[in-house]
C-alpha cells in the first residue's frame, strides 16, 4: 500500500506509467524508495491497462546511489539486488530515464531495467571500491554483459564515472538526447515498446573475451590498488561471471560486498568518505558568509609559489605572482609555465583550458602591483624576520580589507600578524609540496583571525578543491606537529637496534607508499635540521635527543638532492649506505642503550602509538576539531592510503588500551614529552574499542 507521501509517484501517459523518484538531495536508494519502487512496479505489472514503464528521477540528478546514513547497518527488506531482479522480471518493458548522475545502486537500478535512455551530459560509473565496497546489487554481473570482460573490469574496478556517450559506445547505455528532451524521449520509446518482450541485460550471453588480455589487466588492476583489496575483489567478480549463472553471480557478488563491508578496510574508507564531508563544518561559522575573492597574489615563485600560483589560477583567479627582482621574477614565470605545461602534455586539461589558465596570470617585481587583490598569500622562505617584513610592508600596500595569508609551515602566524593595522585579516595557509597537486590545505587560525576571513579562506580551498582543514596555531600545526613525533620515534629505534631501511620495510609493509626515512631524504633533511637548531637554545637538557640526522646533515648528506641522505642514491634509486649503518651502530653504542630485534609489527605499533596519543594531545589543545581531521590531514597531505583510514582510526583497530600500553612504555623509556594524553588514557581505560 503506497502513501501520499511515497518517496515514489506514478503518473499516466497513456498505456505507459512513468514512476518518478523524488527523494531529495539526490534521490538515494535508501530503504523507503525501494520500498516504494518495488510496490509501483508490481502494481503495474499487474495492471492489464499499462503496456510500459517509465521510471525517471526528479530534481538535479537520477539515483545517484546508496543512502549513506544506511552505511554499516543491517540491510532491510527489500534489499537493492531484489529490487533490480523484480524491474528485470518484470512482464511490461521499462524504460530508464538518466540525467545527472547515476552511481552504484543508480546504475544497478538501470541495469535491471529494460532499456536506458541518458541525457548528453548525465554520467554513469560504480564508485564503490572507493568506499571498500564492490558493487553489490548485480552490478559486476549485468555490465560485462552488455559491455564485455574487459570494459566491466575497468569500470567497477576503477570506480571513476564515464559520460553518457562513453557508455553508449560500451554498450550500457541504448540512446543520448538532450536534456529537455530526456522524459519525452524515454515515454516515446516505452510507447513503442508496448506489447513487445522485454530485453533482459541479465539474460544476455557474456560476448568472448582474449583471456589473457583479462588476466593482464587483473594484474594491472592489482599493481594500481596498492594494498587496496575491493579493486581486484570487483575486478575478479567480473571474471566469473561467465563461468556462472547470473543468480550464482549475484550471490558470490552479495557474499563478497557484505565481507568487506565488515572489513578494515571497509570501515576504514567508508570513515574517510564521512571526514569528508565532516570536515568543512567549523564551529561557528555556520551563518558567516566569505567575502568576495577575484584576484589573489602570490608573494616568491619558488618550487611552492609556483605550485600555488599554479592552484590558484587554474581555479579561475586572476593571479599575480610577484619576486623580489626582475631576474627572480623571470626564474619563477619558468616555473609557472613548466607547471601549466606539465598539465596540458599529462591530459589533465585542455589546450583552452591552459590558455586560460596562463591568461590568468601575471608577473611582477614590485609589491605595488599587489594593491588590487583581495589575498595576498606568501610564500617566501620561511623566517620569522623575513615574513613580518613582508607583512608589514603589504600592510601599506593593500586594501585594507584584503586577507593576508601566510604559507608557513612552523612559525606562528600571531607573531607575524604583529605590527599590522588590522591582524584580523591575517590567516594560514599551510599548502603542502606539491602545492598545485597535494589536496591538503591547513587553514590556520590564529588569535585575531576573523570569522569571516575564515571562512573566505574555507571558501577559496574549496574552490581550490582541497582539503581544507582547519588548525590552532602550535609547533608545526596539526600534521608537521604529529609528523614531528613520528620523526622522532624512527630515530630513537635507530639508537635501539633498528636500522632505515628495517623501519622503511616495516612502515611499507604497512600500507605507506614510503617509509619514513626515504621520505625524509625526499623532502629534504635540511629543513629538519635547520628546526632541531633554531630550537636548540630552549630545549630541554632531560629531552631524549638523536644525533644521527645531525650528523649526516654536518656530512653534506641532505637527502635525494645531494644523491646522499639515510640513503645513497644510484641512478635514481634509493640504495642502503653501509656507511649510515655505521654511524647509526656508533651512535647506538654511544647512547648506552639496550639493543633489541624488531618486528614488523614492534615498529608500527610504536609509531603509530606515538602518532595518536599526540593526535589526542591536539585535539585537548582544540589545535584540531576532530580525531577525523587529524587522518584527512594524513591522508591528504602524507601519503597514507585511504584504506588505512589515519592514524587515529587505526587506534580503534589497534585497541586503545594496545595503544596507551605502548604510549607508557614510551614514557618510561623515552622521558620528557611522552606523557600520555589524558583523552587517550580514558578512552583505553573506559571505552576501549579493540573488539568492536
Amino acid at each position: 500500500m503506497l502513501s501520499d507521501t511515497s518517496p515514489v509517484t506514478r503518473v499516466l501517459e497513456g498505456p505507459v506509467a512513468v514512476l518518478t523518484i523524488d527523494f531529495p538531495p539526490v534521490n538515494a536508494a535508501s530503504q523507503v524508495v525501494r520500498a516504494a519502487l518495488m510496490a509501483h512496479v508490481e502494481a503495474a505489472d499487474a495492471d492489464p491497462a499499462i503496456g510500459a514503464i517509465v521510471l525517471a528521477c526528479a530534481g538535479r540528478t537520477f539515483t545517484a546511489g546508496a543512502d549513506i546514513r544506511e552505511f554499516g547497518k543491517p540491510p532491510t527488506s527489500p534489499i537493492l539486488f531484489e529490487v533490480c531482479d523484480a524491474l528485470e522480471a518484470c512482464s511490461k518493458p521499462i524504460v530508464v530515464a538518466i540525467h545527472g548522475t547515476a552511481l552504484g545502486g543508480g546504475m544497478e537500478l538501470a541495469l535491471g531495467a529494460h532499456v536506458r535512455i541518458a541525457a548528453s551530459d548525465a554520467q554513469i560509473g560504480f564508485p564503490e571500491v572507493r568506499l571498500g565496497l564492490v558493487p553489490g546489487a548485480g552490478g559486476t554481473q549485468r555490465t560485462p554483459r552488455l559491455a564485455g570482460v574487459l570494459a566491466a573490469m575497468e569500470l567497477v574496478a576503477s570506480g571513476k564515472p564515464i559520460s553518457a556517450k562513453k557508455a553508449h559506445e560500451l554498450g550500457l547505455i541504448d540512446g543520448i538526447v538532450e536534456p529537455d528532451q530526456l522524459l519525452l524521449v524515454a515515454i516515446g520509446r516505452a510507447r513503442r515498446l508496448v506489447g513487445t518482450i522485454p530485453r533482459r541485460s541479465g539474460m544476455l550471453a557474456i560476448p568472448a573475451f582474449d583471456n589473457v588480455a583479462a588476466q593482464a589487466a587483473l594484474a594491472a588492476i592489482q599493481q594500481q590498488a596498492r594494498g587496496q583489496v575491493s579493486l581486484l575483489e570487483a575486478a575478479q567478480l567480473v571474471l566469473r561471471a561467465p563461468e556462472l549463472s547470473l543468480a550464482d553471480g549475484i550471490a558470490l557478488e552479495r557474499e563478497t560486498f557484505l565481507r568487506l563491508m565488515v572489513s578494515d578496510q571497509g570501515r576504514a574508507l567508508r570513515h574517510v568518505f564521512f571526514a569528508e564531508r565532516a570536515v568543512a563544518k567549523v564551529a561557528g561559522l555556520e551563518h558567516v558568509l566569505p567575502l568576495h575573492v577575484a584576484q589573489v597574489g602570490v608573494v616568491g615563485a619558488g618550487l611552492m609559489g609556483a605550485g600555488i600560483a599554479v592552484a590558484v589560477a587554474s581555479a579561475g583567479y586572476n593571479t599575480i605572482i610577484v619576486e623580489q627582482s626582475l631576474d627572480a621574477m623571470q626564474r619563477g614565470r619558468a616555473r609557472v609555465m613548466a607547471l601549466l605545461e606539465r598539465n596540458l602534455k599529462s591530459g589533465r586539461i585542455s589546450q583552452a583550458a591552459f590558455d586560460a589558465d596562463v591568461a590568468r596570470c601575471s608577473f611582477s617585481a614590485e609589491l605595488v602591483t599587489l594593491s588590487a587583490c583581495d589575498l595576498v598569500i606568501e610564500a617566501v622562505f620561511d623566517d620569522l624576520a623575513v615574513k613580518k617584513d613582508l607583512f608589514a610592508k603589504l600592510d601599506k600596500i593593500v586594501r585594507p580589507d584584503a586577507i593576508l595569508a601566510t604559507n608557513t609551515s612552523y612559525l606562528d602566524p600571531n607573531a607575524i600578524a604583529e605590527g599590522i593595522s588590522n591582524p584580523a585579516r591575517v590567516v594560514g595557509m599551510h599548502f603542502f609540496s606539491p602545492a598545485n597537486i597535494m589536496r591538503l590545505l591547513e587553514i590556520v587560525r590564529s588569535q585575531h583571525t576573523s570569522p569571516q576571513v575564515l571562512a573566505t579562506a574555507l571558501a577559496v580551498g574549496h574552490r581550490l578543491r582541497k582539503i581544507s582543514v582547519v588548525a590552532g596555531v602550535c609547533q608545526g600545526f596539526i600534521g608537521n606537529r604529529i609528523y614531528a613525533v613520528y620523526r622522532k620515534q624512527c630515530e630513537f629505534l635507530l639508537e635501539e637496534g633498528a636500522l632505515p631501511h628495517d623501519i622503511d620495510a616495516a612502515m611499507e609493509a604497512f600500507g605507506l607508499a614510503m617509509g619514513p626515512f626515504k621520505a625524509f631524504d625526499m623532502t629534504g633533511l635540511e629543513i629538519a635540521w635547520a628546526l632541531r637548531k633554531r630550537l636548540a637554545p630552549t630545549r630541554d637538557p632531560a629531552e631524549r635527543y638523536v644525533r644521527i640526522a645531525d650528523r649526516l646533515c654536518e656530512m653534506g648528506r641532505l637527502g635525494q638532492k645531494s644523491l646522499a641522505g639515510w640513503y645513497k642514491y644510484e641512478n635514481g634509486k634509493a640504495v642502503v649506505d653501509p656507511i649510515v649503518s655505521e654511524i647509526v651502530s656508533d651512535e647506538a653504542r654511544k647512547s648506552g642503550r639496550p639493543q633489541h630485534h624488531f618486528s614488523a609489527g614492534d615498529i608500527q605499533l610504536r609509531l603509530i602509538s606515538a602518532m595518536i596519543n599526540e593526535g589526542f594531545r591536539i585535539l585537548e589543545e582544540d589545535v584540531a576539531s576532530r580525531a577525523s581531521d587529524i587522518d584527512l590531514v594524513f591522508l591528504h597531505g602524507y601519503g597514507w592510503p585511504a584504506y588505512l583510514g589515519g592514524p587515529m582510526f587505526q587506534g580503534e583497530l589497534l585497541g586503545w588500551a594496545r595503544v596507551l600500553a605502548e604510549v607508557r612504555a614510551m614514557e618510561h623509556r623515552d622521558g620528557p614529552g611522552w606523557t600520555p594524553a589524558a583523552s587517550l588514557v580514558q578512552r583505553a581505560e573506559h571505552i576501549d574499542t579493540s573488539a568492536l
